[in-house]
């Protein structure tokens, strides 16, 4: 009788050791879930990172901007926030308005340059009206590119000349809004631009003056295929006729950090007209000039304030389009994608401006839409 309440006990115990055995069981079972979540998380970001690398930024200043610096680069900023910045502001403004001065007194007799809608303007202009807004056009972007730190132009030239009809329009990867700066400094083109821009002060007379296209983003429904229609002519114009500016397109159809490149839309090959190929490079060590994940003010303040900035060109042969390229505008576009990336070394990527919107809504932790940022860039 007395045996028993210690029998008992034993195996009291012993089903208390089973619970603590199972309970460390289920505890290294959670602990391997919870590794294994962890890794795969980290998989995860490390697989998206991967995935929206063309968007990326890598350099000193974090991927929108505002990471943490070290003090000597807060102390550089700061510094040329003082000196720099100030200088070279006004200075481009100065450009800006002598320009515009120029390009008035060459259109002052011209009726048809106060018609926002009228978009050959560049083609009625008179022999010595045009070469002169040509001329000082292409001179005024190189000097503001001086004036945005890049000091020297690194070309390497591998176009061959050949006797015959010439291109009809620039194709080139686009890293930032100083890749129009240095376009027009080369073979001062033409490009496409919002209607809004023709009533802009001092910029729409220069864009009028460029030749621009204008598009009406309100009524994109109605006004996508006249557009297409209005550049693929533009083409076919500037190819034929040698005093007509060439079309400038970027075929991404959106900016990139510079080391890859996006899928081509077909646009810019409809018109089966040759185009030069030109390729950009912005090397750095501090601060990346490619636009990407913040507000164009802020990309502005700091590329104003880097001391030196770099760009390296590089211009291809005229690529003249094979018959089975004429018929096939994707095709067109592919191939001439492919030349690219080998030339320039760059990485073929498959994403595009959808992926964009996501990568920089999460940026901003907002996953439902994109920024605000973003969306005014697109305009």
């Amino acid at each position: 009788m007395e045996l028993k309440p210690v029998e008992e006990k034993e195996k009291q115990k012993e089903k208390e050791k089973e619970k603590d055995s199972r309970s460390l069981l289920k505890s290294e079972s959670d602990s391997t879930t919870t590794c294994s979540s962890s890794s795969s998380s980290s998989s995860d970001s490390s697989s998206s990172t991967l995935k929206y690398a063309p968007y990326a930024r890598n350099d000193v200043y974090g991927p929108m901007g505002r990471g943490p610096l070290p003090f000597s680069e807060k102390f550089l900023l700061a510094l040329a926030a003082v000196t720099l910045l100030p200088l070279r502001f006004i200075s481009g403004i100065l450009i800006l308005f002598l320009y515009f001065l120029i390009c008035r007194l060459c259109t002052l007799t011209l009726a048809l340059f106060s018609n926002p809608n009228h978009q050959d303007h560049l083609l009625h202009m008179t022999s010595w009206r045009r070469h002169a807004v040509v001329q000082a056009g292409r001179f005024s972007a190189r000097a503001m590119l001086f004036v945005f730190g890049f000091y020297w132009i690194v070309i390497e030239d591998r176009s061959m000349e050949v006797d015959g009809p010439g291109a009809g329009a620039v194709v080139s990867n686009h890293v930032s809004y100083v890749d129009i700066l240095y376009h027009m400094s080369s073979s001062f083109p033409s490009f496409v631009a919002k209607a809004s821009v023709a009533k802009l002060p001092l910029v729409g007379l220069i864009s009028k003056c460029l030749g621009c296209i204008y598009v009406q983003r309100e009524s994109k429904s109605t006004d996508s295929r006249g557009v297409s229609a209005a550049v693929t002519l533009r083409v076919q114009q500037a190819h034929q006729n040698k005093n007509c500016p060439m079309m400038l397109l970027f075929p991404e159809g959106t900016t990139t950090n510079g080391d890859y490149l996006l899928p081509f839309k077909s646009g810019a090959f409809l018109a089966k007209a040759p185009v030069v190929p030109i390729i950009l490079r912005y090397p750095y060590k501090r601060f990346s000039p490619a636009w990407d994940s913040m507000s164009g003010m802020r990309h502005l303040f700091l590329l104003l304030c880097q001391f030196v900035n770099h760009i390296e060109v590089i211009k291809l042969p005229v690529y003249y389009p094979s018959e089975e390229e004429k018929e096939d505008p994707r095709l067109y576009a592919n191939n001439v994608r492919k030349l690219m990336a080998t030339e320039g070394n760059l990485i073929l990527s498959e994403i595009g401006l959808s992926e964009k919107r996501v990568y920089h809504a999460a940026l901003n932790g907002n996953s439902n839409s994109p920024p605000r940022d973003l969306q005014k860039k697109e305009d």
